[in-house]
């Protein structure tokens, strides 16, 4: 079968601080199998768990911090109350990676994640942006983290940020295997400070990702974080292009 396609709603933040409800439901008329959350700006964890229920909008996973200390509580409590099999990071910086001692903490703090994440029935995915595809000591640092990960930890692979930091993402993708369920899918010019665009616009191989990926990859997630215009328009072109695709 091929990948459900979701949508992260991080993409349209700017129009659902003024009107989730109402952005949410064009999403699903557009025809998205599912949402990606990342906060809940003008609406609230109650109030979008119905709406997703009445609308038929699975929720592929949560974007959130890590689930330690005081956050903890409130990480599960968000994935679990969705019905998420993935609770997913995207809150590391450069600073996380600048050197070996930070990588190593980083992963030491992702593995404890896991365990957390474990005991409540999820898993933890990482999400990458393009500064863990520079080079430390001549490594690229996502081959560190991958050593030092517990094998249990999944990726959500922005292939967009791995094109922009140097790498292949199909090579990536292939690589990675059952790891990478989940796949973030944004197009562009491939130029870091760019805006993006609607899937198919820009410079990325999605065919080359869609092969690599194979029966591993269970989620596309259309995201932009920026885009020129309307981004509503980018979303629903984005879905016919994803349609196509995975034809």
């Amino acid at each position: 079968m091929p990948p459900k396609i979701a949508l992260q709603l991080y993409t349209l933040r700017d129009l659902t601080r003024n009107d989730f409800e109402g952005v949410v439901r064009k999403v699903a008329a557009m025809g998205y199998d599912g949402v990606e959350t990342a906060g809940f700006d003008g609406s609230s964890l109650e109030a979008a768990k119905k709406l997703f229920a009445q609308l038929h909008l699975e929720v592929c996973g949560t974007h959130v911090p890590m689930p330690l200390s005081e956050k903890k509580k409130e990480v599960i409590e968000t994935a679990l109350a969705f019905g998420c099999k993935y609770l997913t990071v995207p809150h590391i910086g450069p600073n996380d990676v600048k050197d070996l001692d930070a990588v190593k903490d980083l992963c030491d703090r992702l593995n404890q994640s896991q365990a957390v994440a474990k005991e409540n029935g999820l898993t933890l995915a990482i999400h990458n942006h393009w500064w863990e595809y520079a080079r430390l000591d001549g490594r690229l640092i996502a081959d560190i983290m991958l050593e030092l990960l517990d094998p249990a930890v999944c990726f959500e692979l922005d292939t967009y940020w791995i094109l922009v930091g140097g790498s292949d993402p199909a090579e990536r993708v292939a690589k990675i295997g059952a790891r990478a369920p989940l796949l973030h899918i944004k197009d562009g010019p491939g130029v870091r400070e760019a805006a993006q665009t609607a899937i198919g616009d820009g410079v990325m191989d999605f065919k080359a990702i869609r092969k690599a990926g194979g029966a591993h990859t269970e989620w596309w997630i259309m995201e932009a974080d920026r885009v020129d215009g309307d981004p509503l328009a980018a979303v629903e072109k984005s879905l016919k292009a994803m349609k196509g695709l995975l034809q």
